[in-house]
């Protein structure tokens, strides 16, 4: 149990897309925990570095050796001038700067018994398997959790140990579910409105003492906390690949002699079939250390200590084995040609591709698009593997963004001091300072037709391929129509939490990212936006559209022009944007404007709309079958009545009228008490509900409606807007109006500020349960990058005759699923799926590898 006196606060700033997924509690306990990390070639220093930024208590490093050529090929913070000296001294000052709230210690010495015995988690890498049979009793005898992480060219593999008695508190992260009460029957049984198709009830006790169930009660689940026995690592010896990887550990054996000895193994193993075919490729490639692999298997094993340290996730149960083989070269000649080293910074790479294939890579000219989190890991993979680092190479990267406090927690090419800086330039520096052969060229262009006299036919035509490394759907969709039009192969890979996904697109051959897809099984009908919310997600999709439609659509109607408005109802609102507020139109001429704009507006939302939908739906109103039309999913609403002390009501007001300012270059201000006397000042003007307004009650029958009443006056109402827009007075006045993009990363630009407070309020007036800030932040994440997931390598080796798709949750436990053959790829779009107990791909010549972790 932590003590939360002994831990300090939390970093918001810092931590804060980690918290949307973690929580505060997890965080807390993570706080707590002291892990070492043994072994600092790339893969130590991949755990090192997630694990660091993570937020644990502290990390110490362990490493007795000295820095080797192999090193550099995927160990990313050491330099050509660090050969021959300790790996754990060289990385320790990288390491400490990457999360100044963690205390990272080196220590060159020897693992022993009283050095493991000062820590929660113990992680060993490049470790022999006596250690890991001597110290992983000892851990589990303690009660430390004890992970083991290794690789070995293609192949890798993760152990974990987490004691007789692990507690999850929380088995995947997901929201709890939540449910309205249709009714409760007088014996027992609550019945439920289905979440989906189907029928749901349950029992709690006795309830006939109790009056009537009428309406409005929500059931939401509690998570229940599981329990875990794990064995020690010796109690696990029961495959004989984790010995075959010890075996090659202190020598390099020829493949018969390899194969002679797997052979003997298995007499004790009793294996059904000996794949000898990798033995034999394991023996070719075992001296390999490849940067992407390492990232991976890193990437598993931080998560592991994540876990460990947290309670929260399902922990892997418990050994994990993983290869690449198909990346290989099918012609033996060329695999014995990757056996000869050159003494270059790549021999850990040659070791399992051969020179030519290097040379290959070096050559390559790639576009990167996006230098976020998952840019900067594919960033340092390209710096590792030497892609475009060769004479005639090149690396463009572009990203419009500058980095702010909230990217430092995992986007690791930057510092503290880089804040306010461009993203591409300071990420191309770094990869730079990691490998200063490599040739790359900055870019702050978005990328969308605006910039297309930049990224143009020419540009594109002179690259190898592109990889995306974006955050959201539209930017994917355009950039994928670029590739496909200029026939260019595109790797794509984006996060949401715990979960991952990596798409290749290769033109006239896969199926490539398309148009976006709507699922009509998932979309919230908009009746139910409108005037029938009954969850969270309601509310925060009606404040997302609130803020679409009130601080960009409006003002991108007028920006654009006036032919791409046809609706009256768009044209309206930019005749009333442009109309000054004194002259009875919504264009505001002062701070105080604004104030009185929000005021109006939080009266129009939370109290008129909601009166309006009362007197044409009154809550005692029923069906045609005799039923109360307010149950079930249907929640009876109530108005709210503005308070000037009430924090939420004022907290929309501040951040709409600010927004709304924005849009018109008007300044504005956080000071509450200068806005409360505004708003003391500000008219209000008095509302009736009319009887003539009709509530639709169904998606449908709004449609019809709309169809329906598009009548002359209407039309002519219309064009006698056209007019008014198209006149010369209107065309001299040039009020300029500023669309705003949402943004979920700055915390003080009143975005998130707004849809906190609009969608609580919504909330407010349905009964339904607020949202804290943190699960907001959630809701309004599309494919955004968090936590050591995007840590992991998304690029490899390729080829691009056939197909990778991959989705991998790393909060779930995986369990393989085996007899799945890969059709034949055609040029009709066609993508295999495999299951593998494993989450990550790797293409090779001809060959294909796709999964998804289940």
């Amino acid at each position: 149990k932590c003590n939360m006196s002994e831990i300090g606060e939390i970093d918001e700033g810092f931590y804060s897309r980690q918290l949307y997924v973690l929580g505060h509690d997890a965080m807390h306990r993570m706080g707590t925990a002291s892990v070492l990390i043994a072994g600092m070639r790339g893969l130590g220093i991949e755990i090192a570095k997630n694990v660091i930024l993570s937020g644990v208590k502290s990390v110490t490093i362990q490493d007795e050796g000295q820095t080797v050529w192999t090193d550099l090929s995927s160990q990313f913070f050491l330099k050509e001038a660090h050969l021959g000296q300790n790996r754990a001294t060289c990385s320790i000052q990288q390491l400490s700067a990457l999360n100044p709230r963690v205390r990272v210690f080196a220590h060159t010495g020897p693992l022993d018994d009283t050095l493991l015995l000062q820590f929660q988690v113990v992680v060993l890498t490049d470790s022999s398997l006596d250690d890991q049979k001597r110290f992983g009793e000892l851990c589990h005898l303690h009660g430390i959790k004890f992970i083991v992480a290794d690789t070995k060219g293609l192949c890798g593999q993760l152990f974990c140990d987490f004691g007789e008695e692990f507690e999850v508190l929380d088995r995947d992260g997901e929201a709890p579910e939540s449910a309205t009460i249709q009714s409760i029957s007088k014996v027992i049984t609550f019945h439920l409105s289905p979440l989906s198709p189907g029928e749901y009830s349950f029992s709690i006790g006795d309830t006939s003492a109790f009056s009537e169930y009428k309406r409005g009660g929500i059931v939401t689940e509690v998570k229940q906390p599981l329990s875990f026995t794990f064995c020690d690592h010796q109690s696990n010896l029961q495959d004989c690949f984790h010995l075959l990887l010890d075996i090659i550990h202190p020598m390099q054996p020829d493949a018969d002699a390899l194969l002679d000895m797997v052979r003997e193994l298995n007499t004790v193993a009793k294996l059904k079939q000996l794949d000898e075919a990798a033995v034999q490729k394991l023996s070719y490639t075992a001296r390999g250390d490849l940067a992407p692999m390492n990232a991976f298997i890193g990437g598993l094993a931080a998560q592991e200590v994540i876990k460990a340290c947290s309670g929260k996730f399902m922990p892997l149960q418990q050994w994990l084995y993983f290869d690449a083989f198909e990346c290989l070269p099918e012609v033996e000649d060329q695999l014995a040609e990757c056996s000869r080293l050159e003494g270059t910074r790549y021999d850990g790479q040659i070791a399992v591709f051969g020179s030519a294939f290097q040379k290959k890579l070096e050559r390559q000219k790639y576009f990167l698009v996006g230098a976020g989190a998952i840019g900067c890991e594919l960033l340092k993979n390209f710096a590792l593997i030497g892609l475009g680092a060769g004479e005639e190479g090149h690396i463009t990267v572009t990203d419009m963004d500058f980095i702010e406090k909230s990217n430092l927690n995992r986007q690791f090419l930057f510092r503290s001091q880089d804040i306010g800086k461009p993203k591409s330039e300071v990420a191309a520096k770094a990869v730079q300072e990691m490998n200063p052969q490599m040739k790359i060229t900055a870019h702050q262009n978005r990328l969308d037709p605006d910039s297309e006299a930049v990224f143009d036919y020419n540009f594109f035509m002179g690259l190898d391929g592109v990889a995306a490394a974006l955050d959201n759907v539209e930017a994917r969709i355009y950039l994928d129509q670029r590739c496909i039009q200029h026939q260019k192969p595109m790797l794509e890979g984006g996060t949401q939490g715990s979960k991952g996904h990596t798409l290749v697109v290769v033109p006239h051959l896969t199926e490539s990212y398309g148009q976006p897809k709507t699922n009509a099984n998932n979309a919230i009908p908009l009746c139910t936006l409108k005037n029938f919310p009954h969850r969270i997600e309601h509310t925060l999709q009606w404040a997302r559209d609130q803020f679409e439609g009130q601080f960009k659509q409006t003002p991108e109607n007028r920006t654009l022009g006036h032919g791409d408005a046809e609706a009256l109802e768009v044209l309206g609102g930019v005749w009333n944007s442009l109309e000054d507020i004194k002259d009875g139109g919504q264009h505001p001429t002062s701070w105080e404007d604004c104030v009185s704009w929000a005021r109006c507006k939080w009266e129009t939302v939370y109290n008129n709309d909601i009166r309006q939908l009362l007197h044409c739906l009154p809550p005692e109103k029923v069906t045609a079958t005799g039923l109360p039309f307010w149950s079930g999913s249907k929640r009876c609403p109530h108005p709210l009545t503005f308070d000037l002390k009430n924090t939420t009501h004022m907290e929309y007001v501040v951040a709409a009228a600010n927004l709304y300012g924005q849009i018109y270059g008007i300044k504005g201000t956080r000071d509450c008490t200068s806005i409360r006397e505004i708003l003391e000042k500000v008219h209000v003007p008095p509302f009736t509900p009319k009887s003539s307004v009709k509530i639709h009650v169904t998606d449908k029958e709004m449609k019809e409606a709309k169809e329906r009443d598009s009548d002359d006056a209407e039309k002519a109402r219309l064009e006698e807007l056209k007019g008014k827009l198209a006149s010369p007075s209107m065309k001299s006045s040039a009020k300029q109006m500023y669309p705003i993009d949402f943004e979920k990363d700055d915390d003080s630009n009143f975005h998130m500020d707004y849809i906190v407070a609009a969608s609580n309020l919504r909330a407010e007036n349905y009964d339904i349960p607020a949202a804290d800030r943190h699960k907001v932040n959630i809701f309004t994440m599309s494919s955004s990058d968090q936590i050591s997931v995007h840590r992991n390598g998304l690029l490899t080796y390729c080829s691009w005759s056939r197909t990778n798709h991959s989705t991998l949750p790393v909060a779930w436990e995986v369990t393989p699923e085996p007899g799945l053959v890969p059709a034949a790829a055609t040029d009709t779009h066609s993508q295999d799926r495999w299951r593998v107990a494993g989450g990550w791909v790797l293409l090779s010549e001809g060959r294909q590898k796709r999964f998804t972790l289940l």
